[in-house]
Order: structure tokens, then sequence, then C-alpha cells
């Protein structure tokens, strides 16, 4: 059997009673992880342009488009909060893979469970199973891959396409070609950052959208590649350096991708954030004083993608380690409100960002994915120095969040739009998705608190 048939076997073969409690739990806790960004992030412009096309291009009634509870067809459904769930860059983080699987998972889950009538207990099997497969691809070309490619796009296609394949009850051949087409689909490269253009959120909406295709092509006969993954013009020879083969199959059906998921604290770029926890073990001891000079030592794909030190926007700011660390210095959080225009030309920000420096660890980056390590030195003034080190981000199972902190997070994300009493709402939706309810009595809820359209602003 080829890489993709052995999935597509356990995938058809892995019931709802199959899965362990904690994935199961964690399927929940990774759906209200969703829902506080796919809501928040329905605001900003590159949402309301991704919603605009949706809404021109891809009508019906399908399924709800979460920041405005507006009705389209799954695909625009799903395409608009595909976009919206990630724009904010506080959607989840599975770290050793480097990939964010909730943003192209979940939003084609959601809409065809909602197509179809679907049971929250098959929402979760759905989620779990896209999870799986897709972080155990991440895995396999992971770190190479990263060079050029955003996995959450690459990979993220598969996960959905999985998910909406267990929806949609497709058998062993027809997932496995459902995978085909998905692997060929597979897109999104990392040129964005150059111009900070808002391409990040396309790669999610057009993952969690050709996920759709993909399966429902397969189900009424569409072939597809049978070794999509390890063929010799397959994605692992296409897209990676070297890929480990090993990852796909290692615990298959004992080891569940999605209890190993993490959530992030800061709002920004995950590579920033054990820069950002290292700064804010410091501010306490620094905040107030004259700052010299800043050194953050990280590891190398840290620098890859967020060595920034002259950021001019808010979204180059969600990707610049220097202005994370030195907001963090200031501030002691890393929150939305600190990524603006207003901020980032706040004047004592810039004066600390000319006194930064980041720079490659070696031994940091020997260490990673398994370790995401960053150093943060402070010269004051006086001449006193102060250092923290902090190995894996605030949020990630090594340094996890608890649920009453993964609940928090929803509130300070959604409060303002829909109120304490409407956050609660949907968190208690979300606790209550089983076989006794359906996809579509949380969608409900969601509508129902959101009430008014989200229909402009930023953030």
């Amino acid at each position: 059997m080829t890489l993709t048939a052995q999935l597509a076997t356990f995938v058809t073969h892995t019931r709802f009673d199959d899965l362990p409690d904690e994935a199961i739990r964690m399927a929940r806790r990774s759906m209200l992880d969703w829902l506080g960004s796919a809501i928040r992030g329905g605001s900003v412009e590159a949402a309301r342009i991704a919603r605009g096309v949706a809404e021109r291009g891809m009508a019906g009634a399908d399924a709800s488009v979460l920041a405005t509870g507006r009705r389209l067809s799954a695909l625009g459904a799903t395409f608009a909060n595909g976009a919206a769930s990630h724009v904010i860059e506080l959607d989840d983080l599975h770290q050793g893979s480097t990939f964010h699987p909730a943003a192209p998972i979940i939003p084609a889950a959601l809409a065809i469970a909602e197509r179809e009538g679907s049971s929250g207990a098959e929402l979760l099997r759905a989620i779990v199973l896209g999870y799986d497969v897709a972080i155990r691809i991440a895995e396999a070309v992971n770190p190479s891959h990263y060079r050029y490619w955003h996995p959450t796009g690459t990979c993220g296609v598969f996960g959905s396409t999985t998910a909406v394949a267990v929806l949609l009850g497709l058998d062993d051949e027809q997932l496995m070609q459902a995978l085909g087409s998905a692997g060929t689909q597979a897109s999104g490269l990392w040129q964005f950052l150059a111009d900070g253009a808002m391409s990040k959120a396309l790669h999610t909406a057009h993952a969690a959208h050709d996920g759709i295709i993909a399966a429902e092509l397969a189900r009424d006969g569409f072939t597809a590649a049978s070794a999509i993954l390890e063929g010799p013009r397959g994605f692992f020879a296409a897209t990676a350096e070297t890929a480990d083969e090993t990852r796909i199959t290692d615990g298959l059906g004992t080891i569940f991708k999605i209890t190993e998921n993490g959530f992030k604290r800061h709002a920004c770029c995950g590579h920033t954030h054990t820069a950002i926890d290292a700064a804010l073990e410091l501010c306490p001891t620094v905040r107030g004083r004259e700052i010299e000079r800043v050194e953050i030592d990280t590891y190398r794909v840290a620098l890859d993608i967020t060595d920034r030190i002259d950021p001019h926007t808010p979204y180059e700011a969600k990707f610049s380690i220097q202005y994370a660390v030195a907001n963090g210095l200031l501030e002691g959080r890393a929150g939305l409100e600190d990524f603006t225009d207003e901020h980032i030309a706040d004047r004592e920000i810039q004066r600390l960002l000319s006194c930064t420096d980041a720079r490659e660890n070696r031994d940091f980056t020997a260490n990673y994915p398994a370790a995401w390590a960053s150093t943060v030195r402070v010269t004051l003034a006086d001449g006193e120095r102060q250092e923290a080190t902090v190995q894996h981000p605030k949020g990630m199972p090594a340094n996890p969040m608890n649920d009453s902190e993964v609940e928090q997070k929803f509130h300070d994300l959604v409060d303002g739009l829909v109120g304490a009493e409407g956050a609660d709402e949907i968190i208690a939706a979300v606790g209550r998705l089983s076989g006794e309810t359906t996809a579509s009595d949380l969608v409900a809820v969601i509508n129902h608190s959101t009430g008014a359209p989200i229909a402009s602003g930023s953030l």
C-alpha cells in the first residue's frame, strides 16, 4: 500500500468511539480557540476582501460566515472563514510540524457538517482525523519544506480534505483519490513576507476551500495520484530536501496528533513567542528604566521569518522579532492592541528598536523544531544586565495553557463583539458537541451571539 492508501484506510476505519478522550477534549479546545480567531478576524481588511469575493462568486445557503451570519455555499463560507481565522495570528499551532491546523481544517469541516446536518460527534471525529493526517505530513517534510513553503497552506489541504471526506462518508479508495487531488493543489509560498502582503490568509482560505473540492471530486469518481506523497514526482520530492516517511505511520492509530496541539498566547508570528516570553520575564525589572541595548539569540528559522528591524505596518510588526521583544519589554504583553500604526510609531518603541539586535544561536538551531528557544539580554544605562531564556512558547505542550486560560483568551477576543454572556454561550455550545447535538446547533448559538453583522473596521 502507498502511504496515501495507508492513511486513507486508517481514517475510514476509525470511528468516534475509537478516539481517546484526550483527543476529543483537544478537538473541542481547538474548535473554541479557532472560533475566537474566526469571529474576531472577520473585521480585518484581508478577511473582508476575501469575504466579498466569496459573496460575489460562491453564492448559496449551505453554511454560515461567522463574522456576519450570512449564508453562502459551503465553498464560500469555508473560504471566508478560512481567511478570517488566520489573519490576526492567534490561531492554534502544532510546534513539531510548524503548522497551524485549525485555520485550513475546521472551516471546511464546519461548513460541510452544517450543510450535511452532521452530529457534533461526527464533526469532532472529522477534526481529529483531519489534524492527524495533516500534522503527520507536515512533520514528514519539516524543517526543509519550511524554507520556501508555508505548511499551513501546503499541508493544510490534506487535513481539510480528510475532514470533509469523513463527513461525506468516503470509502478507502475515494479518500485515497481525494488526497491525491489535495496534494496536486497544495500551495503557499513565503515570498509575500517581503512585501508584508495579505497572502497568508489566502493560504488558509485556499487550503480549506480546496479540501472540499478534492473530497467532492473523489466522491463523484474523479481520479488522482495514488502515491501523491512518496512518488518520485510527488509532494515529498517536490517540496522538501529530505522527508521522513516514517512520520506518516509512526504511532498511527495509537497517537493522535491533536493531543500535541498548542495554542498561541501572543498576536504575532509564533517564531517570536519564546523571545516575547523571555521579554515578559524581564519586563518587571527593566520597565521604566533606561535601556541601552537589547540582544536576542534565537534559532535560524525564527530569523528567516521574523528578522525585521524596521517594520512599517501592523502586519510587518507581527513578523518582527525585534518589535515583538521591544514591545514586550515596554508593555508587558503582545496583544492585538500592540500591533497598530500608532503603536509602531511610538517614540519609545522606535528608540528601543534602534538598539535591538537579533542573531542566530547555533545550539538553538540544532534543537529546532523540538524546541523554539530564545534568549533576550538587556543592558541598562547604569551597566546592569538582565537575561532570560525560554525553550518553549507559552501554550505549547511543554509550556501549556490550561482550560481556563484558553477560555479567557476566547473572552479577550470576542467579548467586545458578542459580550461576556454571548461568549459564555458559545463556550458552552462547544462543550456540548456530541452525538446528541449537531453542527447546526453550534452555528445557531454563534449567530445568535454575534447579532449584528461585522462589516468594517480594522485590528
